[in-house]
């Protein structure tokens, strides 16, 4: 060693060597996800680029020929159920139609399709389409996505002034026939509140709790406590309702009441709302709201971060906020919290400033507030929270519908282990391929290093240990000793080993997830042992599993759940394992839903479905091989993760802006046309600008005219 390296090495100036990089930046990237409207081919006709053998040539190209072809021509979708037909309405009540305006004169157009997908189009790497029954024989783009909600026409004619530049091609003929909306002056809280009262005898009938400032969580700023104590089901204030919808009150109620769901997007009190933000949220109130006939109703929960408002207190404090919370169009449809408000309902919290954050905190409870609003809001049978960062591609009614069937669908044994692991179809097979092969992990174990379990021996004949490898199923309620009260909580009607298979088929889920419930012991994840108010001395900490994304459906009997648990027993966990954890311990019904998840790189298959479920025994948690934590770079590419890159890229190239020197305008009317994409969900897409009529919206100074900047 010489004089300076020894001196270096005494001071301790040697610098750390950067780390390597990680193995997926040396995949190629994949290229057919761009392919445009001029290459659409039958999904039976489509040789996917990805994903395929590896040890064959690629056949896909980079891109697809362009064959002379008669105009495309799209077609309107509907994915609601036949809401005419004599079977449905004998059973759910006659659906009556919604419209808009107050006067019964402007409807909702319907979103439109092109049959088919771009040539090459790669396959969903995780999750599944037939799995979930969720159509992906059609592909959306742009102007049939969005054309119902303002986009591609002016704001002099009520439309946002976006969509006006790129390719064009085919948008006359798609709307020639339908009248474009004028949304400068529509409320959306008026026309969600006249399209439950007309349809109110499909649903429960459900008293509210009383109300004032300070318990309750009210729904709109538009008068005094006197209409705020208007039950839910008395509708609409009187002048907001039309002649001919008083007659809808002679209709024979349901003989099969259906639940109404909110949907809550979590949003905060000084949001900024871009004009594709508001495209975004008209397309969720018109597809789940106002199409289903009031099956669905979207709420704001919109947090304060400023803790001496006195928002429970003042009601003038209370509309102020409010007001300027949301754009117009919305306003009426928010609710206000704040962390002190949250200290106050949820008392008696043990303070530990986990990670040096408040215990109330949005980050460490952000379902908190949730808890509340359902416990204040019993006309609500489910609850979808919902983040203002996601985007779908698709049609939100057909989504939400699916993947609550799926879940409705599921039985219960296996599931827990099931929920915990990525289905990769391209390795695992079909989903009873699947099913099986988790049983025979969770029964048998693996001898992977993964498990560190499995190279011990057996203290009486010296060979390898089984039962230290295996994993006990988990059957019914699987709480620790100082779980609050659970005499309501579900008991398997059998035993494991007797049930068929039958136990929860046709069940409703309590909770519904969209990436696996994974067990984060002994996993890297940082935040696994923010656990609150249980008897960790005594007992260790509870068993728990985590979801990460908060976007998940819960229904009441578990937000009852969770709400006792913290205001009676002060029992929490952070964020995305609380829910689940809930779950997990009184014996309630919780079910990931594969959805279709794309990744941008030429991964190995094999190889992907290694690094996501290399948890103990397959499972993609409980180890620290654990693709959750200190691997999380992992999912850099995906469409759907906390920290995913690929879904906004994918995004704004889909609305024909640059991304990375690539797409825009030039390419796509020189090329192979826009995008068209299936139904895809992404997470996260932020502060997308569009540009507005010829100039971006709110332009910024490293911002280029014409084009959205990365």
């Amino acid at each position: 060693m010489s004089w300076a390296s020894s001196r270096a090495l005494e001071f301790g100036s040697f610098k750390d060597k950067p780390p390597p990089p990680a193995q997926w930046e040396s995949f190629g990237f994949l290229q057919r996800y761009y392919g445009g409207l001029r290459t659409l081919v039958p999904l039976i006709e489509n040789e996917p680029e990805y994903p395929r053998d590896h040890e064959l040539p690629t056949t896909a190209s980079d891109n697809a020929t362009l064959q002379a072809r008669d105009p495309l021509k799209s077609k309107p979708v509907s994915p609601y159920p036949d809401y005419t037909s004599s079977k449905y309405t004998s059973e759910h009540g006659e659906v009556v139609e919604c419209f808009l305006d107050d006067k019964n004169s402007i409807t909702v157009p319907a979103v439109h399709v092109y049959n088919g997908v771009p040539q090459g189009f790669p396959n969903a790497v995780m999750g599944s389409y037939g799995l979930l029954n969720l159509t992906n024989d059609v592909c959306f783009e742009r102007f049939g996505r969005f054309g119902p909600y303002g986009y591609g026409y002016s704001r002099r004619r009520g439309g946002i002034g976006a969509g006006l530049e790129g390719d064009r091609e085919g948008v006359e003929e798609m709307w020639k026939n339908v009248e474009e909306v004028d949304y400068t002056n529509l409320r959306w809280v008026e026309a969600q509140e006249r399209c439950h009262t007309r349809n109110a005898h499909r649903f429960k009938s459900q008293a509210m709790h009383q109300a004032d400032a300070f318990h309750l969580m009210p729904l709109d700023s538009r008068g005094s406590m006197q209409k705020r104590d208007r039950k839910p089901d008395d509708g609409p204030p009187a002048d907001l309702i039309h002649p001919k919808d008083k007659e809808t009150n002679r209709l024979t109620a349901a003989e099969t009441p259906l639940p109404r769901t909110a949907v809550i997007i979590r949003t905060w009190d000084d949001a900024e709302y871009t004009q594709e933000d508001i495209l975004h949220i008209r397309s969720m109130i018109s597809e789940l709201a106002i199409l289903s006939g009031g099956e669905y109703t979207i709420h704001f929960l919109i947090h304060v971060k400023d803790d001496n408002a006195p928002i429970w207190a003042d009601e003038d404090t209370y509309d102020r906020i409010l007001d300027k919370s949301l754009p117009i169009e919305f306003r009426g449809m928010g609710t206000l919290w704040s962390e002190r408000q949250m200290a106050l309902i949820y008392g008696g919290l043990a303070e530990s400033f986990f990670r040096g954050l408040p215990v109330h905190g949005a980050y460490r409870s952000t379902y908190m507030p949730v808890q509340y609003f359902a416990h204040q809001h019993p006309e609500y049978d489910y609850f979808w929270n919902w983040e203002k960062d996601i985007r779908y591609t698709g049609q939100w009614y057909h989504l939400f519908d699916k993947l609550q069937s799926f879940a409705r669908e599921q039985p219960r044994k296996g599931l827990w282990e099931r929920n915990g692991r990525f289905y990769v179809p391209s390795v695992h097979g079909s989903w009873e391929d699947f099913k099986q092969m988790v049983r025979v992990q969770t029964e048998m174990g693996t001898e992977s290093p993964n498990n560190m379990w499995s190279g011990l021996k057996d203290s009486k004949d010296g060979k390898p240990s089984t039962a230290s490898k295996i994993d006990k199923p988990i059957w019914g309620p699987h709480g620790p000793p100082d779980a609050f009260n659970g005499s309501a909580d579900p008991v398997p009607p059998t035993t494991y080993e007797k049930d068929k298979h039958s136990w929860g088929v046709g069940e409703e889920a309590d909770l519904i997830t969209l990436n696996p419930l994974f067990d984060p012991s002994g996993a890297t994840w940082i935040l696994s042992e923010d656990v609150t108010g249980y008897n960790v001395s005594r007992d260790g900490l509870p068993e728990r599993r985590t979801a990460i994304i908060t976007a998940a459906r819960l229904s009441r009997r578990l937000l009852n759940t969770m709400h006792r648990e913290t205001a009676l027993a002060h029992h929490t966990m952070f964020s995305e394992m609380w829910p689940a954890s809930c779950a997990l311990h009184h014996g309630l019904k919780a079910v990931y839903a594969p959805h279709p998840v794309y990744i941008d790189r030429d991964w190995p298959t094999q190889y992907l479905a290694n690094v996501m479920n290399a948890g103990k025994n397959g499972a993609s948690g409980g180890a620290r091989t654990s693709v959750f934590g200190e691997r999380e770079h992992n999912f850099r590419g995906t469409t759907w993760y906390y920290n995913a890159g690929f879904s906004e890229n994918l995004w704004r190239r889909w609305l024909g802006y640059r991304v990375d020197n690539s797409g825009g305008e030039e390419e796509e009317i020189a090329g192979e046309g826009r995008m068209c994409l299936p139904g895809i969900l992404l997470h996260p897409v932020k502060g997308v600008q569009l540009v507005i009529e010829g100039k971006e919206e709110d332009k910024g100074p490293d911002e280029a005219e014409g084009e959205a900047v990365e």
